[in-house]
């Protein structure tokens, strides 16, 4: 089931915190403010437990945000606070929610982008800095729209060199900077 206000307005807070302060403040998406000041962005916070029950709320929320105009909402974070907090199952569970687009026939129309609190890129080490740039302080699937990236992709120049400028970004402000941030970030399971 899906919240998007009441008791997980912590999780929502924390949430907004991060993008407001790393993903905006360090310009780690350029795409980002954008949507947020606009107030186009839906933080939807799944109770689910288990992948299944995660993968129903995913399946759920595809359909509601391809039924809205993206004037309304443009993406979804669909966050879970309760359930995949360890990143290899996460992103086990990945290769699942990409299916549920195809089973959708939504394959093309949205893609789903991993945030997780123990993000780490392949090939790195897990206290690498370059891998804050993914971290949020929750599991966190980002449900975008393509038409929405192509149309940001056109309005940024180099916008195939956001990643490599996000990797210098960090590498440049280091842990201590990311910690001067002052975001939560979740260590231990949300109760219900």
């Amino acid at each position: 089931m899906i919240s998007t206000n009441g008791p997980t307005s912590q999780v929502i807070s924390d949430s907004q915190q991060w993008l407001e302060r790393a993903v905006i403040g360090l310009n780690l998406c350029p795409f980002a403010k954008s949507v947020h000041v606009k107030s186009l962005i839906r933080y939807a916070i799944s109770d689910a437990k288990s992948e299944s029950e995660l993968l129903a709320d995913l399946q759920s929320e595809l359909i509601f945000l391809n039924s809205v105009s993206p004037t309304i909402t443009d993406t979804t974070l669909l966050i879970a606070p309760m359930c995949l907090h360890d990143f290899l199952e996460f992103n086990q569970f990945i290769l699942k929610a990409n299916k549920s687009l195809t089973k959708l026939d939504l394959d093309g129309i949205f893609q789903i982008a991993t945030l997780h609190p123990q993000y780490q890129f392949a090939g790195t080490d897990v206290d690498d800095i370059t891998n804050y740039t993914n971290r949020a302080p929750y599991p966190t699937l980002h449900l975008l729209r393509e038409s929405s990236i192509d149309r940001a992709l056109q309005a940024i120049p180099n916008a195939e060199s956001i990643f490599e400028v996000n990797m210098n970004t960090m590498r440049r402000i280091g842990l201590e900077g990311w910690r001067d941030l002052g975001l939560r970030v979740a260590t231990t399971t949300i109760s219900e």
